[in-house]
């Protein structure tokens, strides 16, 4: 069939697609606001390093029992009740935070939101991949880190402009998540469901009419087929059991590293602890909440130059010059840190490493875990490998402010440039190409080959 009569509703795709997206908007919320919080938090519940680390760390722990959640929902009822489910946590979860009378309140809102944030950070990617026409699955998908990136940004600005409100500004900060939080629920009423789990759970003509709105006849022919094929054996209920066959446990492995490598580069401490960082250079309040809007528009653009780029120069490209590249650049930052150059400086180099990881692991790594998967485990293997980023992610916040305090805030810096150079030997060997081809494509190129 010639591809020229393939055509899209690319309007359509793209608007399911920002809808769906709107999941990473309140992920980047709940990851931002942290670091615009914590100068206040510390004197509000009496934080010690442990406790710092742990209290910012809790969110993690929350995402890990939502990726658990979400992957079993996903399966059994589909895609779409579960961003519900998540929608609804975050609402609850943000107000509950505002409320917080005491620290272990606090702390057992915050892992409550971390189920949402967790729920949507694998079924946003996991969506829209599967709704996304092959060559613009890569831009599509990296619309959710693009919505990730604009909740860091706009949650920063927020941050910034409520630092002059007294000490309970706050709970202004994390209470106003519950806002996004309602939006993004009325958009996913309004989705159709994944129309690969839909024939996967034997709804053929829903999954049909869903394919339709999507793109051309001989473009749902094409995808139905390939559907049928790649399912074609394969149990309707998936078990966790099913990702350790040998057959898919190299697409596995490699999720699995890329997703803990993505957070033991280092950056999101940068992210968190922005304040932290300027502060051992001598920043006052203002200047280290100045410097989490510089590094949040600096995020958004170079997101914005990935989403250009990934389906062209393609997945890998951008892996090794982002892990190479930060590598580099973390031992200039830790040099820095480390002889107290001037903040002026530090920015610099902070925001060149932002810069180098907006472009590269944040997005492509969401893009890599939502495609390398077979259909017929796609939703519990995405959900160990994404479990495994958000333990990654706990691991790295948590033992940040203890490392800084021991090492000072350079010395974590020198470790995460081994471990960039170390995934950059990694990529290089074990990740191949995936631009430009169907899911269906993929698993045979990747699995069967």
């Amino acid at each position: 069939m010639s591809e020229k009569s393939i055509t899209f509703n690319s309007r359509y795709i793209i608007g399911i697609s920002f809808i769906s997206a709107l999941g990473g908007y309140l992920f980047g919320f709940d990851f931002a606001v942290i670091s615009g919080a914590l100068p206040f938090l510390r004197p509000q519940f009496m934080l010690d390093s442990l406790w710092e680390g742990f209290l910012t760390g809790s969110l993690a722990l929350g995402c890990i029992v939502g990726c658990l959640i979400a992957g079993k929902l996903a399966d059994k009822y589909g895609r779409r009740p579960g961003l519900m489910l998540a929608a609804v946590i975050f609402a609850v979860s943000s107000i509950g935070i505002a409320l917080s009378f005491g620290l272990s309140f606090f702390i057992i809102m915050r892992f409550i939101a971390g189920i949402g944030v967790g729920m949507a950070s694998m079924l946003c990617p996991m969506y829209i991949a599967e709704v996304s026409p092959a060559k613009v699955r890569g831009r599509n998908v990296a619309i959710n880190q693009l919505t990730v990136v604009i909740g860091i940004l706009v949650t920063n600005m927020v941050n910034y402009f409520l630092a002059d409100t007294g000490p309970d500004a706050w709970r202004w900060m994390f209470g106003l998540g519950a806002i996004p939080s309602t939006i993004f629920l009325v958009g996913v009423i309004w989705l159709p469901e994944s129309p690969r789990w839909l024939l996967k759970d034997g709804q053929q003509e829903k999954a049909k009419q869903v394919l339709n709105k999507i793109g051309s006849a001989s473009f749902v022919d094409t995808t139905l087929t390939a559907i049928h094929k790649s399912l074609e054996g394969s149990p309707k209920k998936q078990n966790y059991k099913d990702v350790f066959e040998k057959s898919v446990r190299p697409a596995v492995v490699v999720g699995v590293i890329l997703a803990i490598f993505q957070q033991f580069c280092g950056i999101n401490v940068v992210f968190n602890y922005t304040s932290t960082i300027f502060e051992s250079v001598g920043a006052d309040l203002n200047r280290q909440l100045f410097e989490t809007i510089a590094i949040g528009a600096v995020n958004l653009v170079f997101t914005l130059l990935a989403m250009w780029q990934v389906d062209k120069l393609g997945r890998r490209p951008l892996m090794l010059f982002g892990s190479l590249g930060l590598s580099v650049v973390y031992i200039i930052l830790a040099f820095l840190l480390q002889n107290h150059y001037p903040a002026g400086m530090v920015s610099i180099f902070v925001l060149l490493a932002i810069s180098m990881y907006a472009i590269s692991l944040a997005p492509v790594t969401w893009v890599l875990i939502s495609e390398i998967f077979p259909n017929k485990i796609r939703g519990v293997a995405s959900s160990v490998a994404i479990v495994s980023l958000w333990g990654a992610y706990f691991i790295l916040v948590f033992t940040f402010p203890i490392l800084a305090e021991k090492l000072g805030a350079y010395g974590p810096f020198y470790l995460y440039a081994v471990i960039c150079f170390l995934g950059f030997l990694f990529i290089q060997k074990r990740v191949k190409e995936t631009k430009g081809q169907t899911l269906e494509e993929l698993e045979d190129n990747l699995i069967r080959h």
